[in-house]
């Protein structure tokens, strides 16, 4: 840098050319990105990130038929809201009342790369994914990731150095999952389709709960949600398939063994669904539809049938 005055003039002229130029350079995003990270480990919150894992998906339409959840990744997140959840909050609709509260959580993707990204195979490598799972141990809820806002804060500081997160109550549906965090366990055990299966005298040993149990003929797999060795009675959930009447059932960590006498699998026993009525359905509709009609729309384009 340098200062002229030559010719004689009434200012002093400085050379703008020579200076350095920071804005940008490796040194300031490093610096920015620190500041950024100490932030956020400050002033955020310690969650779970769920990566999705693919079980069944119809690549035609796009669509996942099955998940299952099998890691819960610690990282720390900024909750972005400050005067509470976002969305329309609490609605009373035909279905019951709907919780539809929204957040955005705030990652740093320094942060998130050597926690999450490291130490999982995520569907899009580098970056969080939509679909996947958030679990907010402070207020016990757990969110599925919407969208990923990659260009919040815009680049007047340069490069990206948080990924943006916009979340959503999870819904649940019947999907796996096993974190090894218990009160994540927890929701599968709560809101899946439990059924009960009920067992003939004569078997051995204790089911306990949260083991798998596996069929003897059928070879289907299901977890214990709870055993009444009084009634001889199972409960249990994420079935992989369909129990044989009469098979072995056996425990897979307990090795109790008891042999299968019938279950329904219409009656849905989770306390957590109270509103579930498909056995009532099913048996209410033989009252109402004749199901041994085998064309209920007649014998159309017939001239001999003179019965319409």
């Amino acid at each position: 840098m340098a200062f002229t005055n030559t010719p004689a003039s009434d200012f002093v002229f400085r050379d703008h050319t020579g200076l350095l130029k920071a804005n940008g350079s490796a040194q300031e995003q490093t610096f920015i990105e620190n500041l950024i990270v100490e932030s956020i480990e400050i002033y955020g919150q310690d969650i779970y990130y769920m990566p999705r894992t693919y079980v069944n998906r119809d690549t035609i339409l796009g669509e996942v038929e099955n998940s299952r959840f099998t890691q819960a990744l610690q990282v720390r997140a900024y909750v972005n809201n400050v005067e509470g959840w976002e969305g329309q909050g609490e609605l009373l609709s035909k279905f019951g009342v709907r919780i539809e509260d929204k957040t955005t959580f705030v990652f740093s993707r320094e942060k998130f790369t050597s926690a999450v990204d490291d130490n999982a195979v995520l569907n899009v490598e580098g970056r969080p994914n939509e679909g996947d799972l958030i679990w907010f141990p402070a207020t016990k809820h757990l969110f599925e990731i919407q969208f990923v806002e990659a260009e919040r804060p815009f680049y007047q500081l340069g490069k990206g150095f948080v990924w943006e997160c916009q979340c959503e109550l999870f819904q649940y549906s019947d999907e796996a999952i096993d974190t090894g965090v218990a009160d994540i366990d927890g929701i599968e055990a709560a809101f899946a389709n439990a059924i009960t299966v009920n067992f003939a005298a004569g078997g051995t040993g204790t089911f306990t709960v949260g083991e798998v149990v596996a069929g003897g003929t059928s070879n289907v797999t299901a977890e214990v949600k709870a055993w009444n060795s009084t009634d001889r009675q199972l409960q249990v959930y994420n079935r992989s398939g369909i129990f044989t009447i009469p098979e072995t059932v056996t425990g897979q960590t307990s090795g109790a063994a008891w042999t299968s006498a019938s279950y329904n699998t219409l009656n849905n026993v989770n306390t957590a669904d109270s509103v579930d009525a498909n056995f009532g359905f099913e048996t209410a509709d033989d009252d109402i539809i004749d199901f041994t009609e085998g064309n209920p729309f007649g014998s159309i384009g017939s001239t001999t049938d003179t019965t319409i």
